[in-house]
């Protein structure tokens, strides 16, 4: 008999699910939930190109970032994938620091690393953090890495269009976020407790659905094998 879903397993069940129809998704580092729902998602559309960077199987780049750049400057990727150690209601997302005093943050991080230039590009802009807390779910992020919305006249192809967290999915619509589903165990109330930016409900808030028996088979089957080259302590971590 197999080990229960984790909750980890349920994060990548559903990525997989909204990068459905994308030909190009590309998965920055330190990003292994993403990186394993893009390759779940390859594994049941094998026309799916997945780049992981930092992968010696799964990226086909020979000059790094400069490569994915031009890559979506020409609107050859369709998802990517956003996090941050800040984000907030109107979808700004914080890779800087944190702690701002007189206009200067107390504790700084080591940079966006295109994080503005994709985010304005890619079509499918995933939001992801797992920790939902008040403390990264925001009011007002400390420092604006990537906008969430473009000023008046700007045009913009790219932009978020979900954020995925460890407690549920929100959809981003006319500049703020609309909660979509609950995770098993979630409620409306327990969502809002720890979430610290206002958000809309969907008219039908559903269950985020568990994945199926052949669904975790693949998570712990080929899906960790092909992590294991870049994430091999996660990799592990997925074993039934």
């Amino acid at each position: 008999m197999s080990a229960p879903c984790t909750r980890r397993e349920l994060l990548i069940a559903t990525i997989a699910e909204l990068l459905s129809g994308c030909r190009h998704v590309a998965v920055g580092a330190a990003a292994p939930i993403a990186a394993a729902g893009a390759l779940l998602a390859r594994l049941r559309d094998p026309c799916l190109r997945v780049s992981l960077l930092g992968s010696a199987r799964f990226n086909s780049f020979t000059d790094g970032g400069k490569e994915l750049f031009d890559c979506a400057a020409q609107g050859r990727i369709d998802a990517f994938f956003l996090s941050g150690a800040q984000i907030d209601g109107r979808g700004n997302v914080n890779l800087l620091g944190l702690g701002l005093r007189e206009g200067r943050l107390a504790r700084r991080f080591l940079g966006c690393f295109g994080a503005p230039y994709l985010a304005f590009l890619v079509p499918r802009l995933i939001l992801f953090r797992e920790e939902h807390s008040p403390s990264t779910l925001v009011e007002r992020v400390d420092f604006v890495s990537a906008p969430g919305t473009s000023p008046p006249g700007v045009y913009r192809p790219g932009g978020p269009k979900f954020l995925l967290t460890g407690r549920c999915l929100f959809r981003f619509e006319d500049g703020g976020f609309v909660l979509e589903r609950l995770h098993p165990g979630e409620t409306v109330a327990s969502v809002r407790a720890a979430t610290g930016f206002a958000f809309a409900i969907a008219e039908s808030v559903t269950e985020t659905l568990v994945p199926d028996a052949g669904t975790l088979a693949l998570i712990r089957g080929p899906v960790r094998t092909m992590l294991a080259d870049i994430y091999p302590k996660f990799s592990s971590s997925l074993l039934s």
